[in-house]
């Protein structure tokens, strides 16, 4: 009698536990339009993580229990510390119960900013530049007390002090008080800034490069006031050299000689040798290989050395380029370059080899410059190489000095969303001096960037190039403006638009001018979008006759930079239907 009333007890206790047991198919979370908030409350519910399992009465109780106070503190940062949260959980009878748990959130009203009290201690009160950063504090008073902007405008003070040299810096108050019942908040922090230190010396953790190669990089005067931007504009230096695998740029306050703090400059040599193999194919210059070979560094006073082959159907190129470090007025390089072509297609054969010396430098972060002379010796000729169509081969020797200017001032160079870019070239001979005419050259193509919203950009692109000569027919053709292929008219293939010979073969014009309209569409935020575009212009010697073409494009923004399929067609009596470009990289 006694075992079997035992055992009648188990058996109940294990069917209740049965029916007691339940499974969460789903949370929804009702009553909020910004959807932020349903991601923060959603990313804060544990009950979250048990759906789909089977659940102890227990168990379930204390997760719905749970889940209002876990969507009242997801709401906290937003600025809403009294919502009204209902967490219903309806649960249908039978021996395998599935069910939904809905949490209704009605905000309420949201907490604000009552004072601000904001105190640098120290050098740093004197600063103004920090005076206007706690100016332009968030959230001001008034405004709802949302986290994110406050640690966000909290750490740019922090941020702030750091880079203009107080680098004993630290926060010693950092209260905020919220009174519910009130729905405000006071703000109350302190920073102790410390001394302002000055750049002391640069010290270059190397042993492969000559001592003092890399000091000529430092232009600032020891002693002179600490800054941030002083160090990432020595690190981008060091970038650009292409020496180094690892770049460390590190303050040392411990070690400073009164306010002057050492900088330690750490560096991991990168591999000397880079080996390209590779194929190619264009739509002149047909199927091809590429061989290259490029020394980073050649010796310990830096110097460096690119050889590359382009061997091509059409197109043959060889190129040597030397350069040396010129880092004692502006980043920039001493280069010489040695350079063979060989482009034979059915309307035109050119040989040709230049000598170029030359002088880069950065002026500053926008602003680049590259003055040169160059030695050029031409051989041309018209028409297919097997018929009698061709014409007699002409020859030209020039010696000419160019300068040349780019400007790049836009958000981001990888994508830019806003801003400017664009080249000035300006470069001449005299007959006599080194050639055999006199001429003139300038040309200028400029680029615009805008965003009239997140998902879309429209770029603006114009070029102008003019010659100034009474010799036309004795410039090379490499020194003659041609216009169509991607970069100038689409829809036109490259070198299409211009006077021509015998009706057939682009001869190159005195003048050029191009202009293009393009606007690009993202779909939902994503790397993928398209685009429409119009394109117009005219290489001419006397009046223009300009070419229009239209078309429409693929866009991806890859890792690496954005890709851009395009297919276009030209408006005014065009050699072919249509024309695909290919392009990798930002138009910059």
């Amino acid at each position: 009698m006694r075992l079997s009333f035992l055992l009648a007890v188990a058996l109940l206790a294990v069917v209740g536990q049965a029916h007691a047991a339940a499974t969460i198919d789903k949370v929804v979370v009702r009553g909020l339009d910004n959807p932020l908030m349903v991601q923060n409350i959603e990313s804060a519910l544990s009950i979250n993580n048990e759906i789909g399992k089977r659940l102890g009465e227990s168990r379930m109780e204390y997760l719905l229990n749970e889940a209002q106070a876990e969507t009242r503190e997801a709401l906290e940062p937003f600025g809403y510390y009294s919502p009204e949260i209902t967490v219903d959980a309806p649960r249908p009878g039978g021996d395998d119960e599935h069910f939904s748990v809905t949490i209704t959130v009605v905000l309420g009203e949201p907490v604000r900013v009552r004072s601000l009290d904001l105190v640098i201690e120290g050098e740093g009160n004197d600063d103004e530049y920090l005076q206007r950063d706690l100016g332009a504090f968030r959230p001001a008073i008034g405004a709802v007390l949302e986290h994110p902007t406050y640690e966000a405008s909290r750490n740019l003070v922090s941020r702030r002090l750091a880079e203009r040299g107080y680098l004993d810096a630290d926060t010693t108050r950092r209260l905020v008080e919220v009174t519910r019942a009130e729905h405000a908040a006071d703000v109350m922090l302190t920073w102790a800034s410390g001394i302002r230190y000055d750049m002391g010396p640069v010290n270059f953790q190397q042993t492969y490069f000559r001592e003092g190669l890399l000091d000529k990089l430092v232009y600032w005067e020891q002693g002179s006031y600490f800054h941030q931007v002083r160090l990432d504009r020595l690190r981008q230096s060091l970038v650009a050299l292409d020496y180094f695998s690892a770049i460390d740029i590190l303050p040392d306050p411990e070690q400073a000689d009164g306010r002057e703090v050492p900088i330690d400059v750490q560096l991991t040599l990168a591999p000397r040798s880079i080996y390209t193999v590779g194929l190619s194919f264009g739509t002149n210059s047909g199927a091809g290989v590429r061989l290259g070979l490029e020394r980073r560094y050649v010796n310990s006073r830096g110097h460096k050395l690119l050889a590359q082959l382009n061997y091509a159907e059409n197109l043959k190129t060889l190129s040597t380029i030397y350069r040396v470090p010129a880092f004692k007025w502006l980043d920039g390089w001493y280069t010489g370059v040695l350079q063979a072509n060989d482009e034979q297609t059915d309307y035109i054969d050119i040989n040709n080899a230049k000598l170029i010396l030359s002088r880069s430098g950065q002026i500053n972060e926008y602003w680049s410059v590259v003055a040169s002379i160059n030695a050029l010796r031409e051989r041309w000729s018209y028409g297919p190489s097997d018929t009698r169509a061709r014409t007699p081969y002409e020859y030209s020797s020039l010696t000419y000095p160019e300068l040349r200017g780019d400007y790049i001032g836009v958000n981001d160079r990888l994508f830019p969303r806003r801003g400017i870019s664009g080249s000035l070239s300006l470069r001449g001979g005299i007959e006599g001096a080194g050639s055999d005419v006199s001429f003139g050259q300038i040309h200028l193509n400029a680029r615009w960037f805008l965003s009239p919203d997140a998902d879309s950009r429209v770029l603006l692109r114009g070029e102008v190039g003019s010659t100034f000569t009474g010799e036309l027919v004795n410039m090379p053709p490499s020194l003659r403006y041609f216009a169509g292929g991607d970069r100038s008219i689409r829809g036109y293939a490259w070198r299409e638009v211009g006077p021509r010979i015998l009706d057939d073969f682009a001869v190159g014009a005195k003048n050029v001018v191009t202009a293009s309209v393009e606007y690009e569409r993202y779909f939902n935020a994503s790397p993928w979008g398209a685009a429409v575009f119009v394109d117009t212009g005219s290489a001419f010697n006397g009046t223009p006759d300009f070419r229009t073409g239209v078309g429409i494009g693929l866009r991806w923004r890859s890792p690496v930079g954005p890709v851009r399929v395009d297919v276009a067609r030209g408006l005014d009596n065009p050699d072919s239907p249509f024309q695909i470009y290919l392009n990798i990289g930002a138009d910059l």
